[in-house]
């Protein structure tokens, strides 16, 4: 028997322990840094898609997958806050004049688009 061998199918190298083949795994000695919504797609992902996060974890792409959906989910959120926020009226003018309105239609703003982008692209 060979002492290494290499699975094309899922891209894991093994190695021969008696009898058995066990995968060789790294841990990431690296503390994993990504934002709110790489957080939140996480933990959908461990709750409601675990075999899609087990082989992420397992891969080493987990990290790089969050961060890809965080980036993604914050410049979708800022775009479409932007729009929203333009086609509603809701200007610098506003702003001067009645602050506290401008405050509540903006929190609706982000409020909704933030609901658009968890159910677009965090929870999907």
């Amino acid at each position: 028997m060979e002492k290494q061998i290499y699975d094309k199918n899922n891209g894991l190298s093994y190695t021969l322990h008696g009898d058995y083949y066990i995968p060789d795994l790294k841990l990431n000695e690296e503390e994993p840094i990504y934002g709110k919504y790489g957080m939140l797609r996480k933990e959908f992902l461990r709750e409601n898609r675990s075999a899609k996060y087990q082989y992420l974890l397992l891969t080493g792409k987990l990290t790089t997958h969050l961060n890809q959906v965080d980036q993604e989910a914050r410049k979708q959120v800022w775009m479409l806050v932007e729009q929203m926020a333009e086609k509603q009226g809701v200007t610098e003018t506003l702003k001067k004049q009645e602050q506290m309105k401008w405050v509540g239609l903006m929190n609706n703003i982000r409020n909704c688009a933030e609901e658009i982008v968890l159910r677009n692209i965090v929870h999907f």
